[in-house]
């Protein structure tokens, strides 16, 4: 882990109230590793008071970094703000990241809405180790569609919009059935209701599930116990055990 100051090498709005966010960080661009995060000070002095956790979206030339993050808040407003030349302030890489086991040949990615965040981090790595990667990516409507044109070559994607304006109409756990058959290994990123819908109705088909989990976080380091779920192995920290947990593990 390690404390950066990163320049902002651009900012833009890709999908409504989300923001992809280029910074010169080659301290942690060059350790990062899929799953991880990082913790930004949002502000030049005490307000808002604490980091906010953000997943490493992609990494570029050993140099920089991407975060994909939606406004939310305070925190998130302010980093929405933020223009190239100015400065953030940052912690990481933080967390343990995904696992992909070197017999995986094919993996299947479960992105729901700004979940997709780590998950291109990820088809990044599996991809430049020859392995195959499908995605199946979930949101209300098209507008909210992460764009294809960002996606790493040759990802195998399909998507659902709750509103049919794009691809299948429904949820993206509606797309998982009919190909987790296909992979050897399973990752995913959403709200907690998806892993509970992946869990609850056997989609897993017995397969291992990695699930990045979202929560608030106070410090990032293990040191607050404020990002604490239970798990079947007892009390795990987010920031320290996870991001990335096996939803077999999880206690709801």
């Amino acid at each position: 882990m390690r404390q950066v100051v990163a320049e902002v090498i651009s900012n833009r709005e890709l999908m409504p109230e989300v923001h992809l966010l280029w910074l010169q960080s080659p301290e942690i661009a060059r350790v990062a590793q899929p799953g991880q995060f990082v913790m930004v000070r949002c502000g030049d002095g005490d307000y808002p008071l604490l980091r906010r956790p953000l997943s490493i979206h992609r990494t570029a030339g050993g140099k920089q970094i991407a975060l994909l993050f939606s406004v939310v808040g305070s925190g998130t407003a302010l980093l929405s703000r933020c223009q190239p030349g100015e400065s953030l302030d940052l912690l990481g890489p933080l967390g343990k990241g995904f696992r992909i086991h070197p017999d995986s040949h094919s993996l299947l990615l479960i992105a729901g809405g700004v979940g997709i965040a780590p998950l291109v981090f990820l088809a990044d790595e599996a991809l430049s180790q020859g392995r195959r990667v499908c995605l199946s990516v979930g949101a209300p409507d098209a507008s909210s569609l992460y764009p294809r044109s960002l996606l790493p070559a040759p990802v195998d994607s399909v998507v659902a919009t709750e509103d049919g304006s794009e691809g299948r109409k429904g949820i993206v756990t509606d797309l998982v059935g009919d190909r987790i058959n296909q992979v050897d290994q399973v990752f995913a990123c959403g709200p907690l209701s998806m892993y509970q819908t992946i869990a609850a109705h056997g989609l897993s088909r017995g397969k291992s599930v990695q699930v990045s989990l979202e929560v608030v976080m106070g410090c990032g380091l293990g040191a607050c116990y404020g990002c604490t779920v239970k798990t079947r192995r007892g009390l795990r920290q987010v920031c320290q055990d996870g991001p990335v947990l096996e939803l077999d593990d999880l206690l709801w």
